[in-house]
C-alpha cells in the first residue's frame, strides 16, 4: 500500500492464524477479531489492525468525525490514534505550560509553534502512512498517528484485542502496525481472508526495548513554557 510501508510488519503471521469459528448470521457481512502479545503472551495494547481490500468488493465510506491528540502531563494522549485518510486531528494542549508540536513523517509534515490550550485549526491528514509527533521543547514526547485508507480499522486494548466488525463479503488482507515491533520490515506475499463468518487471529509481537528519556526537572526553564 502507498505510503505505509511499516504496516506490513506482522501480517503475514496474523493472517496465516486466523480461522473459522462459526457462520456469520448475515453472509454479506462478518467479524475479525485479533489478539496480539508478546513472546512471554502479555497483552500488547495499542496495536493497530486495519483491513485492505483486496477485490472490488464495497469498501464503507470513510469517517469524517474530528479526532482527539491531547497532552497531558508532557505526554501525548493517546500514544496511538487511527486516523481516516482526510480526517481533521485537534491537538489540544491540557497541561498548563506550552508545547511544540512537529512532525517530520513523509505522510505529513507540520509544526503548531509554542501554544496552550488549543489551537484555533485541526490539522488535515490527506495521505496515509504513520506520522510521528514530538514537541520541541520535551524530547521525551512521542505519539504516533496511524492514517488509514479504510473505515475498518481497530486498536488493541488492555487485553490485547482488536475488533473489526461489519466487514462486508470479499477478500481482505489483514494489516498491522505497533510503535515498538522490533522489526518493521515490508511481509511477504498477499495473505487473505474471506470476510463470510466471524474469524479470530492471533500474532505474536517481537517488541524493541523502549529508551527511557529523561524527564527535565520541573525547575528547569524549559518546563515553565
Amino acid at each position: 500500500m502507498t505510503g505505509l510501508p511499516p504496516v506490513r510488519a506482522w501480517v503475514a503471521s496474523l493472517c496465516v492464524l486466523a480461522v473459522l469459528q462459526g457462520q456469520s448470521t448475515d453472509v454479506h457481512a462478518a467479524s475479525l477479531s485479533v489478539l496480539a502479545s508478546d513472546p512471554a503472551g502479555k497483552p500488547v495494547e495499542g496495536a493497530v489492525v486495519f483491513l485492505e481490500a483486496t477485490g472490488d468488493q464495497a469498501t464503507p465510506a470513510l469517517p469524517q468525525s474530528k479526532l482527539v491528540m491531547d497532552q497531558i502531563d508532557k505526554r501525548f494522549v493517546p500514544r496511538v490514534l487511527v486516523v481516516p485518510v482526510g480526517a481533521l486531528v485537534s491537538f489540544p494542549n491540557s497541561d498548563n505550560i506550552r508545547h511544540h508540536v512537529y512532525s517530520f513523517s513523509d505522510a505529513l509534515r507540520f509544526e503548531l509553534p509554542l501554544y496552550a490550550g488549543t489551537p484555533a485549526e485541526p490539522v488535515r491528514f490527506p495521505q496515509a502512512g504513520v506520522v510521528t509527533l514530538g514537541c520541541n521543547i520535551h524530547d521525551w514526547m512521542r505519539g504516533y498517528l496511524v492514517v488509514v485508507p479504510t473505515a475498518l480499522f481497530a486498536l488493541t486494548g488492555a487485553d490485547g484485542i482488536a475488533r473489526i466488525e461489519a466487514v462486508p463479503a470479499g477478500p481482505w488482507r489483514v494489516m498491522g502496525w505497533h510503535p515498538d515491533v522490533a522489526d518493521q520490515s515490508p511481509a511477504m506475499g498477499p495473505e487473505l481472508i474471506s470476510a463470510d463468518a466471524a474469524m479470530t487471529a492471533a500474532v505474536t509481537l517481537e517488541l524493541k526495548r523502549k529508551l527511557q528519556i529523561r524527564r527535565a526537572p520541573a525547575a528547569r526553564a524549559a518546563d515553565r513554557y
